[in-house]
């Protein structure tokens, strides 16, 4: 029989305290990296007396030792079967089957459920679960240039690093069957413990290596349990065995030394500064004596300092439009509250209102399941996402500050210095708005550092001296990133928002909570600054929702846009006339929209009636489309073309079923009668066209010129063009922040629409009434 217990050798006792020595660490140091609660194991393995098998041998390894050498009469090997169970020649695959029998219920309530946030009941992991896809090239480990990295555009940015740029994604499962110890990482919300929890679900069921026996554990539960007594992951597993009623601790030994065991690690980040060192220390002694069996833990990439040796890091990638479209299909089916046929259909609903370009924002954050399930959740409440975004975001940032770890049960080491959220919440409101006044979605770690620094500074009235700020300074970087991650590494020392929707909700939140009146105009200046860049859009909108009065905005930003050509008298001749031409046409669409038609028709009249400021038209506007279309086409170069000219022909008779003016009909009808008949041989049409096509086109266009006052000889500069562009999306866009449920006076309201695209001479006439 195997003995329980082993001593040291005198001569072993002597190499042991040289190896200590070099060590430079006292008794109590030793018990702590062998995660021991007091030092008398150690002072009894010093001492040559007797030390349970398991310590001795793991003091050796800790101090570099081969235990056989140390120990007096060391055993050949350790045969546990033999010592603790009746049948010496009990077959291993029929030990596997016997506790993956006994333990299977244990596994399913364990892991095969699942509480989503903000439901009432909890929810069967196989009715929700979608399978994950892993890149095994970790971003912040990239060495890159941030100079590589700024050429990103917007709707680049939240492609980079989130596999959708370069990198190769494998199925989770086939990475866990490649890699026999392999650490998970990703991001708050995507998924790591689902995952793990998956394995053991198929695992347990067989679905997934069948010769194993799954264990799932909780590292946060696995350290409370070591803070009472000294537990190591074979104690704990042991009692984790005991749930199940396998009491004989052979059986888990007999499995450990087959390679029996796939065990599943949830949580490193999750494990407090204080514990974190002795329970690393555990895993990796643990993972080293019984390297044969395969091991899956789970870590937040911020967290990847906490190194384990001979795994493998890899990170799950975000969701692809096929696993949002799959996960949205089983989310709505489980929580229908009629049947599969009806959860589906919403699930298509979802989809296709996902899909819309007024949701693009919505598509940037349900790349995760967190926020894939958030905006499940709301839809299915409201059918249809919410009108302003803000509140969206906010119930994200709810939970990435706080709500996620708290209906969790995790406890945060806490290196803010005392932080509460709303200090929290100014200081990234600082560092979006710094950062994205500059254009940088990307930048630099010392930046970052600096501002916080100078947050920091402001914050305390506690002087430190340079290197105790930068200490502090990147210790709540890496804080954010841990534990919130709303700050990620994109590369090493390159850091960027998780999300571009993030720095621009910060960044409009700093302009909004302007600690006072004289602040909040200057910061509302500083906005409207950039009317014309399209980078500060979403601002705007943001901006505009989260003000309790938009008043002052929309004023300053139509005084803004109307300055824009206000300088230019061609420009001022040009809406002089739409407007001239808005109030001769009889309808009852608004003057508003009539100039907005003309001004998009003058400057690209071929695509005028899919301008969103005149997205409708009535008979009069559609008319003058047509006739202004058709005199860009006659007007074409090359036009001797005989198809073209025909086709020419071919619309000018289409226009004239529209036309209700009897004067223009007559006029229209002659130049219709004088163009050539279609079924004329080529020779006779090119004799027409070199001696009559001049003179017609003249006609034509003096006709449509003297009936519907529509000129397409305005001739710009590229320059204007530039102007016009930036006027007519600075309109669209002061329309769209009003149509955003902003907080604006009616009256004030009114003004805007009525007086939009006006002419500086008409807007002045209207002060002076």
């Amino acid at each position: 029989m195997v003995k329980r217990s082993l001593q040291a050798s005198l001569t072993g006792i002597q190499e042991a305290k040289r190896a200590f020595a070099r060590k430079w660490w006292t008794q109590d140091n030793l018990a702590a990296e062998i995660n021991l609660k007091t030092r008398q194991p150690i002072w009894r393995f010093f001492s040559g007396r007797p030390v349970e098998r398991h310590t001795f041998i793991e003091i050796c390894l800790v101090l570099e030792l081969n235990w056989r050498e140390i120990a007096t009469n060391p055993p050949a090997e350790f045969l546990e079967l033999e010592e603790y169970t009746q049948s010496p020649v009990l077959d291993i695959d029929i030990l596997v089957q016997q506790v993956r029998s006994q333990r299977f219920d244990k596994i399913q309530d364990q892991c095969g459920i699942l509480q989503l946030l903000d439901i009432s009941h909890p929810v069967a992991i196989d009715d929700i679960y979608i399978d994950v896809n892993i890149l095994e090239e970790i971003e912040s480990l990239q060495w890159l240039d941030i100079s590589e990295l700024q050429k990103f555009n917007s709707e680049e940015f939240d492609r980079f690093g989130l596999g959708e740029v370069d990198q190769k994604q494998i199925p989770g499962i086939r990475a866990v069957e490649t890699y026999p110890k392999l650490r998970v990482l990703g991001k708050p919300g995507v998924g790591k413990t689902t995952f793990l929890q998956h394995l053991a679900i198929q695992c347990n069921q067989g679905a997934f290596a069948a010769n194993q026996v799954p264990i799932f554990i909780t590292l946060r539960n696995f350290a409370e349990e070591s803070k009472v007594t000294n537990f190591s992951l074979l104690k704990y597993i042991h009692q984790e065995f005991l749930t199940s009623r396998i009491s004989d601790p052979s059986v888990i030994e007999t499995l450990l030394n087959a390679g029996r065991v796939l065990l599943l690690l949830d949580g490193m980040d999750e494990v407090l500064n204080q514990q974190s060192n002795p329970i690393l220390s555990e895993i990796r002694r643990f993972s080293d004596r019984d390297h044969k069996n395969q091991f899956v833990a789970s870590c937040r990439t911020a967290a990847q300092r906490l190194r384990l040796r001979g795994f493998t890091d890899v990170e799950i990638a975000p969701f692809t439009s096929e696993q949002i479209r799959a996960f949205a299909e089983k989310w709505f089916v489980a929580f229908s509250k009629t049947n599969t046929q009806d959860g589906q259909v919403q699930s298509v609903e979802f989809i296709q209102k996902l899909n819309l370009l007024e949701n693009w924002q919505f598509r940037q954050l349900v790349i995760t399941p967190l926020f894939l399930h958030l905006a499940c959740w709301v839809f299915h409440g409201q059918e249809k996402f919410p009108t302003k975004r803000t509140d969206f975001y906010k119930q994200g940032l709810d939970l990435l500050l706080g709500k996620w770890d708290e209906v969790r049960g995790i406890e945060r080491d806490d290196v803010y210095r005392g932080f509460l959220l709303p200090q929290k919440l100014k200081l990234l409101s600082q560092i979006a708005a710094a950062t994205f006044e500059k254009g940088q979605y990307f930048f630099e770690q010392r930046l970052v550092e600096q501002y916080i620094s100078e947050y920091i500074q402001n914050l305390t009235n506690v002087r430190m001296d340079a290197e105790e700020l930068q200490i502090e300074s990147e210790a709540v970087l890496k804080a954010i990133e841990a534990q919130h991650g709303l700050l990620v590494e994109r590369a090493r020392g390159i850091f960027s928002f998780s999300y571009l929707a993030f720095q621009e909700y910060f960044t409009a939140r700093k302009i909004v909570a302007s600690h006072n009146l004289q602040a909040f105009e200057q910061a509302v200046e500083g906005l409207v600054s950039h009317i014309t860049d399209p980078h500060w859009r979403e601002i705007f909108l943001l901006t505009a929702t989260m003000l309790r009065s938009a008043d002052s905005l929309v004023q300053l930003m139509k005084k803004q846009i109307d300055t824009l050509v206000a300088q230019d008298s061609y420009l001022q001749e040009f809406l002089t006339w739409a407007s001239q031409k808005s109030r001769s046409i009889a309808t009852e669409q608004k003057n508003a929209t009539i100039r907005a038609f003309y001004l998009a028709s003058s400057r690209t009249p071929h695509i005028a009636p899919h301008f969103a400021l005149a997205s409708s038209l009535d008979q009069g506007m559609f008319l003058d489309a047509a006739l202004d279309d058709l005199l860009v086409d006659c007007a074409i170069d090359g036009s001797q073309d005989f198809a073209h000219i025909h086709a020419c022909g071919d619309a000018l008779s289409s226009i004239l079923g529209i036309v209700l003016d009897v004067g223009l009909y007559k006029s229209l009808q002659q130049l219709s009668n004088q163009f050539p008949n279609s079924h004329q041989n080529q020779k006779r049409f090119e004799l027409w066209w070199q001696t009559k096509y001049s003179t017609w086109s003249k006609k034509l266009n003096l006709t449509i010129i003297n009936y519907r006052n529509i000129n397409n000889q305005w001739q710009f500069s590229h320059e204007q063009q530039q102007v016009l562009q930036h006027y007519y999306d600075a309109n669209q866009l002061l329309l769209d922040c009003l149509h955003s449920n902003c907080e604006v006076t009616p009256a004030i309201r009114q003004e805007i629409e009525v007086t939009l695209l006006l002419p500086s001479k008409e807007l002045e006439d209207r002060e002076w009434q």
